[in-house]
């Protein structure tokens, strides 16, 4: 197989690929999706003749994204990303404790997101600093 890329089409193709890798395998630990480290070792390996070569480097034998990529902005990127689902998700558990956890239906989507978008405006503008714990579980 060929494909055609230029320069920059090829730098944002190894980005995708160490952020898909990242997201697959960050928390598996040594159950990692060997498949996808193999397919981002051989894209990497493809920087040198890119004219990238500070982009990858060879640790134990094989080629991964160099220290310069993972430190270049890369992961303020996927950072910002996990915030953002983050905040989302919390949102919606909030909205769904507040109407008691009942089943979403077309009756009540415009309630659960109205909440939602309260505590989205809440989180944009205060982040978790008024959150409260009841450690009386009341």
């Amino acid at each position: 197989m060929k494909i055609d890329l230029s320069k920059k089409e090829f730098r944002r193709l190894l980005d995708l690929v160490y952020i898909g890798n990242w997201v697959l395998n960050s928390m598996r630990g040594d159950d990692r999706f060997q498949d996808y480290d193999e397919v981002e070792s051989k894209l990497f390996a493809l920087c040198k003749e890119a004219g990238m070569p500070t982009l990858a480097e060879r640790w134990d034998g094989i080629i991964i994204p160099s220290r310069a990529f993972a430190e270049g902005g890369i992961h303020e990127a996927i950072a910002d990303y996990e915030d953002t689902i983050f905040f989302e998700i919390l949102a919606e558990e909030l909205a769904r404790r507040d109407m008691d956890h009942q089943p979403i239906s077309s009756e009540n989507y415009e309630e659960l997101r109205s909440r939602m978008e309260d505590y989205i405006l809440e989180f944009e503008a205060n982040g978790t600093d008024n959150l409260l714990l009841d450690r009386n579980g009341g």
